[in-house]
């Protein structure tokens, strides 16, 4: 039998496509399907006023939907929260949840990811998932390669497996990708198991609905008859005290069954001191793996993979670029791989399949409106302090004469930094390096770009001064 939960959450997709996300939210994101003693189903709002709204504004095109969308062909009927519990009774409600397996999240609140129903993709949309987020369009390298390896094991449902499973590291390091792509991987190798997928911020929400509406258990019994929960962002219920609980005993109920648990923070487990105690412990009891920032080539090999996922979404040849192009995105952002495939889609959004002829003064005049806003202005004179103090030397030592090595390779990396992270010319970086002519520059910058290529230390120098002078 298919679960009114099932039809609604599609009805939902295509209700928020064509009404858009807020107006969607506003006044449907807390309706959801209930079922009377007779057996009748009832969209149900929480106000009157929604109510209202639904009917004037989408009620005909939520009927059209569910018709499409329910193989059954049952009726749907609308009805205030008020009007539905005057009718059937309070106690009514949790009955009815039980009896058509309807979460306490609505479905459109996206708690359930599954398969079950022949591989449903559309649902596992609607419960948030997304699909470019998968394993084929992960990148391992090795900054990541561990929490690749124990996301690949997870999804493949291989025994042996430790619990709960931790990944931990700043925003966009690649958490919410790998988390994607286990539950896209573990639901396509057991399609009978059920999955569930979602945010500590919607765990939240839902979870106080369901207190709302007198429907905890169904709550509980949703979450923790999951073969494998995952949870994105768990720091975020740090300091909620219900919620944590809540969270702590559906984790421990979960690993005791022997199901799988999968988080992810923004922290090591033991840095959260906001969250509970006894949750805490059980995170740092499972398998805690970090992610590192992508170094340089984990960064370039990102980049030539987006290219190509690109190249595909808009029906053209595989899409290349200048390695002074893409060289240039994988030193300007270090700090996030989001940012990062950001600065490639605003190239390639501008300039479609000529990104392969784009120079690379151009990709920085396109990304440079991008860039200001927001962002700390650093100078030549920021640069020249940090590069002198990294290399235990003098600023004036910098814009001297002198030519010996301790000096001159310094130079000439705070002349590739002063490059790749001011808006200057090559002759205004020169002038402010004693006088130096535009030439020397240039060969500066192609002096360090050819070292960068075989020496890993002048490399992490110079991440290490890019991010000091971004602060």
């Amino acid at each position: 039998m298919v679960l009114p939960a099932a039809v609604w959450a599609k009805v939902c997709l295509s209700l928020k496509g064509e009404l858009g996300e807020n107006t969607f939210c506003s006044w449907l994101g807390q309706a959801g399907v209930r079922q009377t003693g007779s057996g009748q189903l009832v969209l149900v709002t929480p106000t009157v006023m929604a109510r209202n709204w639904v009917r004037q504004n989408a009620w005909r095109r939520t009927v059209d939907l569910w018709g499409q969308l329910d193989p059954l062909g049952r009726r749907l009927e609308l009805k205030s929260r008020t009007e539905f519990e005057g009718e059937v009774g309070a106690p009514a409600i949790d009955t009815a949840i039980d009896s058509v397996a309807v979460p306490a999240v609505p479905a459109e609140a996206a708690l359930i990811a599954t398969t079950s129903d022949k591989g449903d993709v559309d649902l596992a949309r609607a419960a948030g998932l997304q699909e470019r987020f998968r394993f084929d369009t992960f990148v391992p390298g090795p900054a990541n390669e561990f929490a690749y390896a124990v996301a690949r094991r997870v999804a493949a449902w291989s025994d042996g497996h430790f619990n709960p499973v931790v990944f931990h590291g700043p925003y966009g390091f690649g958490k919410t990708h790998l988390l994607n792509a286990i539950a896209w991987e573990a639901m396509r190798v057991a399609p009978h198991r059920k999955v569930i997928y979602l945010t500590a911020e919607r765990f939240l929400t839902s979870f106080v609905r369901a207190m709302m509406e007198r429907s905890g258990p169904a709550f509980k019994e949703e979450l923790r008859t999951a073969d494998l929960l995952l949870i994105d962002d768990v720091h975020f219920i740090a300091g909620k005290h219900s919620s944590q609980e809540e969270l702590f005993h559906t984790l421990a109920a979960l690993t005791q069954d022997g199901r799988r648990v999968v988080f992810t923070t923004d922290r090591a487990p033991g840095d959260l001191a906001e969250l509970d105690g006894r949750l805490r412990s059980h995170l740092q009891a499972g398998l805690v793996c970090g992610s590192e920032p992508a170094d340089r080539t984990l960064r370039l090999g990102i980049l030539e993979k987006k290219l190509g996922q690109l190249g595909r979404q808009q029906g053209l040849a595989a899409l290349t670029a200048r390695p002074e192009v893409l060289q240039f995105l994988a030193d300007r952002f270090t700090d996030s791989v989001r940012e990062l495939e950001g600065a490639l889609n605003t190239l390639v959004a501008r300039t479609g399949d000529r990104v392969a002829n784009l120079a690379l003064d151009e990709a920085q005049a396109i990304l440079r409106p991008h860039l200001r806003g927001g962002e700390k202005r650093i100078t030549v004179d920021d640069i020249q302090k940090a590069t002198a103090e990294h290399y235990g030397m003098k600023q004036s030592d910098l814009i001297s004469e002198r030519r010996n090595r301790a000096i001159a390779r310094p130079r000439q990396a705070a002349m590739w930094l002063a490059k790749q992270l001011t808006t200057r010319s090559l002759p205004d970086i020169g002038r402010r390096f004693g006088g130096r002519d535009h030439t020397t520059v240039l060969h500066a910058v192609r002096r360090i770009e050819a070292l960068k290529a075989n020496d890993p230390v002048l490399t992490q120098d110079l991440e290490t001064l890019t991010r000091k002078l971004r602060g």
